[in-house]
């Protein structure tokens, strides 16, 4: 116990190190920028699943004042705000158990944080991060009109017949103030919730894990109370001006959520079935349409629960389930 006390600080500053290497790929190479931005969450969440919260924050804190001194101040900030501090909070989060009598459990087991209260925490968090990053950059339809323009001026200079009308052109800047949030928060939880997945396979094999690996199909689902919160997105969207941006920026984020429970529970209900894997394939090919997005999505709406992790107070045991 001792010596991995000893090893909690320079794992994390370890972690920071890596975060921030990450980080700075992303800008050398646009191409991968959102993917390797996503990664950089992946070596924080390792240090807190591994090592514990005292280790996740020491990486929080060294990713930061090395964004600050090798890039900007502003930059730091701003990578901070969405990516490091979702991954401490995830990792602190994966940690938390309590005994499992205090939920009616027997005594002899520990009850660990749902997963479901996890992906909840973290739609909450990516839709306040991209809310707050849209007031620091001034988003709004002035600066989406920009876009649109820039987009069309350079569409008419390589074919000239393709110049739309205005009523459709006013139609696409309408659309585009509302769609860039929503696809920007949706991608951002179906990423760093990939970085969770995988930091806690990484950990689990390497015997660090303070949480027991569990069964995503199984274990995926929303939190039935974030319906709400998806509802209410879906009402704001309707009254224009900011509210509709953080109506769309919520929808986004929490829609996400809904859809990839959606894939757990068809993964779920697949399990030793013959046609298992040509079905799951086609479902994920047919969802670049609209229509079977939106079917999985309404499929992780309708199958929301609490899964909660059951383990032995000591010892190291496969752990069982109950639903709340």
């Amino acid at each position: 116990m001792t010596q991995k006390t000893q090893t909690v600080l320079p794992t994390g500053i370890l972690a920071g190190i890596i975060a921030t290497l990450l980080v700075l790929g992303a800008n050398a190479q646009l191409s991968f920028a959102s993917v390797l931005y996503a990664a950089s969450a992946l070596p924080i969440l390792v240090a807190g699943l591994g090592w514990g919260n005292r280790a996740a924050i020491a990486g929080v804190l060294t990713a930061t004042l090395l964004c600050a001194i090798l890039v900007s101040p502003y930059f730091a900030v701003v990578t901070v705000v969405i990516t490091f501090i979702p991954a401490g909070w995830l990792s602190h989060l994966a940690n938390l158990a309590r005994p499992a009598s205090e939920i009616g459990g027997p005594s002899d087991l520990m009850a660990w944080y749902p997963i479901s209260d996890i992906l909840l925490h973290l739609c909450g968090l990516v839709t306040l991060a991209v809310i707050a990053l849209g007031v620091v950059i001034g988003y709004g339809p002035a600066l989406t009109d920009q876009m649109v323009d820039a987009m069309n001026g350079a569409m008419q200079l390589q074919e000239p017949s393709l110049a739309p009308n205005p009523d459709s052109l006013a139609q696409t800047k309408s659309l585009i103030v509302l769609m860039l949030p929503m696809i920007q928060g949706g991608i951002w939880v179906m990423f760093l919730f990939a970085a969770f997945y995988f930091a806690v396979r990484i950990v689990s094999r390497s015997g660090r894990a303070l949480r027991p690996r569990e069964d995503m199909p199984s274990a995926l689902r929303m939190n039935r109370h974030a319906i709400f919160i998806f509802l209410a997105g879906i009402v704001l969207t309707f009254l224009g001006g900011v509210p509709a941006m953080i109506g769309a920026t919520m929808c986004g984020a929490f829609g996400a959520g809904f859809l990839m429970s959606g894939f757990a529970t068809l993964h779920f209900r697949s399990q030793g079935k013959d046609w298992r894997v040509p079905a799951l394939i086609l479902s994920y090919l047919s969802c670049m349409l609209i229509l079977p997005v939106f079917v999985v999505l309404v499929l992780g709406v309708i199958d929301t629960r609490r899964t909660i992790a059951l383990t032995p107070t000591r010892g190291e045991t496969k752990p069982t389930k109950t639903d709340t």
